[in-house]
């Protein structure tokens, strides 16, 4: 078995497993299964073993690896999963952050014509390369702050051959980049210029997702249901049209106003419900009862300098609460460490629900259950914090703590 050993990391402070099995959500350090003194063995691309440095050296020893890594004061976690971005985008929107700072509101700019809509005409006019060439810049950011599978929507196109345009350009760095990626179609993610919800909304329908379903890129189907944007009908009717091409709901619910995404994601069999800033324990019971994942998004109320999820309530009700960086222009951050410390400062959460929320949740939350956990036969993707402990990724908020990582058992930032 020794001469099939691709990777042996060893000697770490801590390594993180993931979540202890039959641990509560709310539960506060003793949610997590760790190691001291440890080590992980890849085999294959996957995890043969993980314990006592000691132990699994026994076994698989670095010498017979392909490749060591001396992770002596460092801790081994798993892999980011970051399972909300629209990080496939042209253009800056710099200039609207300090609007923001002089009291102008979301809705305020996007009626300017800023925000979501002058995103859009900056997509329109970038080329396929382009585009491609900024998410792979993007993507490589990510990777490099330990994020391995990043979720990357569509929804800067409002036109069927911009949003196919956009997730062509995902296909295409998708293809070659070490990062998985999960392509999401989110023609629905605002009413573009000239046009009424309800004309959109039959477009939408009528004419792109039919061309997103022959493209056969696209994994999901998303949609923005809030106030003055798309209704819980006019979602409704996008989402169970998604479904009939054969791509799985997810739902913007409850961001700027309570208008009812969250029970709506429930009655849809949505994978998950994001944001949520308004949802009531009434809203994640219902998650709960329909096996819906709740994604909270801190960065996006940190950047709009508004009220945070009630990630407390969450999982009070025992759901498996994730969280995500929403990285796009009007929340330019791509570090899952900052999201997880955002989780701690300001929703209160402990820093190992962070991490989980971060890894095994997240998984959860863009359907690959194998991801973001190390026991034996997960893949091997893993993120080596430079600091003794998994409290440091958020306690070091502010800096890059992620010293590697490791893609299926390759090292690949």
């Amino acid at each position: 078995m020794s001469a099939d050993l691709q990777t042996v990391v060893h000697d770490a402070a801590e390594v993180v497993v993931g979540k202890r099995e039959g641990a509560w959500p709310g539960e506060g350090s003793e949610l997590l299964e760790t190691y001291a003194d440890a080590a992980v063995a890849v085999v294959d691309g996957e995890v043969a073993a993980v314990g006592p440095t000691e132990d699994v050296l026994r076994e698989y020893p670095a010498e017979n690896a392909d490749s060591a890594y001396d992770a002596t004061g460092q801790t081994v976690v798993p892999g980011f999963v970051d399972p909300h971005t629209h990080a496939a985008f042209a253009g800056d929107r710099s200039d609207e952050f300090e609007a923001k700072l002089k009291g102008k509101t979301y809705q305020d700019i996007l009626a300017d014509g800023g925000g979501i809509l002058r995103t859009v005409r900056a997509v329109r006019e970038a080329s396929e390369a382009d585009l491609a060439s900024n998410l792979r810049e993007h993507l490589d950011a990510m990777l490099a702050y330990g994020s391995t599978t990043v979720e990357v929507k569509s929804g800067y196109g409002l036109d069927t051959e911009t949003e196919l345009k956009l997730l062509s350009a995902v296909e295409t760095v998708a293809e070659d980049h070490a990062v998985d990626v999960v392509p999401t179609f989110m023609g629905a993610h605002a009413v573009p210029e000239g046009m009424d919800a309800d004309a959109y909304v039959d477009a939408v329908v009528d004419e792109q997702l039919p061309a997103v379903d022959d493209q056969g890129v696209a994994e999901y189907c998303d949609v923005f249901c809030e106030e003055g944007v798309f209704s819980v009908e006019q979602s409704r009717r996008v989402l169970e049209a998604g479904k009939e091409a054969g791509l799985t709901p997810k739902v913007h619910a409850e961001e700027l106003a309570h208008v009812g995404g969250t029970k709506l994601a429930a009655e849809v069999g949505a994978t998950s419900a994001d944001h949520l800033l308004h949802a009531t324990r009434e809203d994640v019971d219902a998650l709960v009862d329909a096996d819906v994942v709740p994604v909270v998004l801190p960065g996006t109320a940190f950047g709009l300098g508004a009220d945070y999820a009630d990630a407390e309530t969450m999982l009070d009700a025992g759901a498996p609460v994730a969280v995500a960086t929403d990285f796009n222009p009007n929340c330019h951050s791509r570090s899952m460490a900052f999201a997880q410390a955002l989780c701690c400062v300001e929703m209160r959460m402990t820093p190992a629900q962070a991490l989980v929320a971060a890894t095994e949740h997240a998984a959860l939350a863009v359907d690959r259950p194998a991801k973001g956990r190390l026991d034996a036969g997960s893949p091997a993707d893993m993120a080596i914090v430079d600091a003794p402990s998994h409290v440091h990724v958020p306690y070091r908020f502010g800096e890059d703590v992620v010293a590697a990582t490791f893609k299926d058992g390759a090292r690949v930032a």
